[in-house]
């Protein structure tokens, strides 16, 4: 686990709520490139490099398709490259606009598998339970559906492979079979958890006047730094961003702010938002490395 998923839920929310917002709106290749990068090493420190390898299999294609997709739908701007088949221009601007777009895409992506990793259940139903305890909850178990369904299915698959019954490996039809099975004993194994997290809830008095919640989430020094930290860079960041100093156009020409001290404070200080967590990590290593040294 690393070190940032120690802190306290308002602080992971908070961040996490800056950083995808900002990863959804700026469309600045400097900002996608830090949102890229910093993404990237949170999602290492979060799952390893083994799962951050596995995943950009599936990234790169994404990326690839929707940036070359965009040029072939939108013709926007003026400096024509060639002209396709149908006699439509490939114009420079859309060809860059549809690589930044699928950047952003996949920095989305990304965060929002850092956020999996880092808020978990019991941290969002302690910040949301009060005000709202239905949507929370029910925001809850949707975000844990996916990750947890997706383990139940690799265990099952193992397990039929460990009794034998796993397809041949050139047989297309036997492995749709092989892959029905599992799906049917992974979803009759969901609706049995459906049920018995029902009763759990009814017996803990879900619902009922009065009742409280045990929570072990408390405000430390750290929780205090790291709030200011976030707040401040993540305020910063955002207004600057609506006094233009992110200000970057596509269509009908690319023209982007003219860099200045102010333009490079604001994108400094949105690196350094995207970077919090991995300079934690980077802090707790080092402060391990310097304990056992003195051991």
């Amino acid at each position: 686990m690393v070190e940032f998923a120690s802190y306290h839920p308002l602080v992971n929310f908070l961040y996490f709520l800056f950083v995808i917002g900002f990863s959804m709106v700026f469309m600045h290749p400097v900002c996608l490139v830090i949102s890229l990068f910093c993404g990237l090493a949170f999602s290492f420190l979060c799952s390893g490099r083994r799962n951050v390898l596995r995943s950009l299999i599936y990234m790169i294609p994404v990326f690839l398709l929707t940036a070359f997709l965009n040029p072939a739908f939108n013709h926007e701007g003026i400096t024509i490259i060639t002209y396709l088949p149908d006699g439509n221009p490939l114009t420079l601007e859309s060809l860059i606009y549809g690589i930044c777009a699928s950047c952003m895409l996949i920095n989305v992506i990304t965060w929002f598998s850092c956020y999996c990793k880092v808020m978990t259940s019991d941290k969002f139903i302690y910040l949301f339970g009060k005000a709202i305890p239905s949507l929370s909850l029910i925001l809850s178990i949707t975000l844990r559906f996916v990750p947890r369904f997706m383990s139940q299915f690799k265990a099952v698959a193992k397990a039929q492979r460990a009794l034998g019954k796993s397809p041949p490996s050139k047989d297309p039809i036997k492995k749709i079979r092989y892959g029905l099975t599992v799906l049917s004993i992974v979803v009759s194994k969901a609706l049995e958890n459906a049920i018995e997290t029902g009763d759990s809830m009814r017996a803990r008095g879900y619902g009922n006047p009065g009742r409280t919640s045990f929570s072990i989430f408390r405000f430390y020094k750290k929780d205090i730094i790291a709030l200011i930290f976030i707040l401040g860079f993540g305020i910063y960041t955002l207004v600057g961003s609506i006094l233009g100093g992110m200000y970057f156009r596509y269509f009908p020409n690319i023209k982007s702010v003219e860099v200045s001290f102010y333009s490079v404070s604001v994108f400094v200080s949105y690196f350094l938002l995207c970077i919090c967590p991995v300079f934690i990590e980077a802090m707790e290593v080092r402060k391990w490395t310097a304990l056992r040294s003195k051991t």
